[in-house]
C-alpha cells in the first residue's frame, strides 16, 4: 500500500518513486520515470513528466506543467499555472527529444503563477520570479526577477521579503530578522 495520497482522478504511470505523505490531486498526471519525495504538493490538473525529479517539500498549485527535464529541489513552490520548456526550438513535425535541455530549480526557489521558465536555465536557491515573468536565462540564489524577459529588480531573503542592503552591505529580513550579506553582485546569509 502506498504511504503517498493519490486522488482517484489522478494517473500515477509505474514505475515512479514518490515519497511518504506526498498529495497528488484531482486530474493530475504522473508520467513513468518520476522521483517525487517527500511532504509534495501536487495540485490540481498537473503534468509531471517523464524523469522529472522533485525534491522533498516541494508544493506545485493548480495547472502547472512541468516537463522531462526539469529538477526542482527541496521546498521549492511552483505558482499556478507556471510552465517549463525543454527544447529551444520546438516543431511539431520535427522530434527533437534527443535535444532536451534541463532546468534546475535550486532549494526554495519559488516561481510565480503563469511564469515560463525556458529550458536550460538555473534558478538559484531562494529566487523569487514574480508573476507572469519569462525567464530566458540564469537566475542568482536570491534574487527577485520580474517581467518579460525577466530581469533583476532586487533581492529576497529566505522568507521572500525584499531586501534593503546598508552601505555594508548588509540587510535583515522583516519578518524572520535574518541577516544577509551583498558582496560582489551575490547575496549570501549571514550565519
Amino acid at each position: 500500500m502506498a504511504d503517498y495520497f493519490q486522488h482517484p482522478t489522478s494517473v500515477v504511470d509505474s514505475p515512479c518513486k514518490i515519497g511518504a505523505c506526498t498529495k497528488i490531486w484531482h486530474f493530475s498526471h504522473i508520467m513513468a520515470g518520476c522521483t517525487i519525495g517527500k511532504n509534495c504538493n501536487i495540485g490540481q490538473n498537473v503534468v509531471i513528466s517523464p524523469d522529472v525529479v522533485l525534491g522533498n517539500g516541494v508544493k506545485i498549485q493548480n495547472n502547472v506543467s512541468v516537463y522531462t527535464g526539469v529538477v526542482c529541489e527541496d521546498d521549492v513552490f511552483l505558482g499556478p499555472s507556471c510552465v517549463f520548456t525543454n527544447v529551444l526550438n520546438p516543431r511539431s513535425a520535427i522530434e527533437r527529444k534527443d535535444q532536451f535541455k534541463p532546468t534546475l530549480v535550486r532549494k526554495g526557489a519559488s516561481i510565480g503563477a503563469n511564469a515560463t521558465i525556458v529550458c536550460g536555465c538555473t534558478i538559484g536557491c531562494y529566487a523569487l520570479i514574480g508573476a507572469g515573468s519569462v525567464v530566458t536565462h540564469d537566475v542568482p540564489a536570491y534574487a527577485l526577477v520580474v517581467g518579460n524577459p525577466a530581469r533583476q529588480s532586487g533581492w529576497v531573503s529566505e522568507y521572500g521579503h525584499k531586501l534593503f542592503f546598508d552601505e555594508k552591505g548588509e540587510a535583515v529580513c522583516e519578518e524572520s530578522g535574518q541577516r544577509y550579506r551583498l558582496w560582489q553582485g551575490s547575496v549570501s546569509r549571514i550565519e
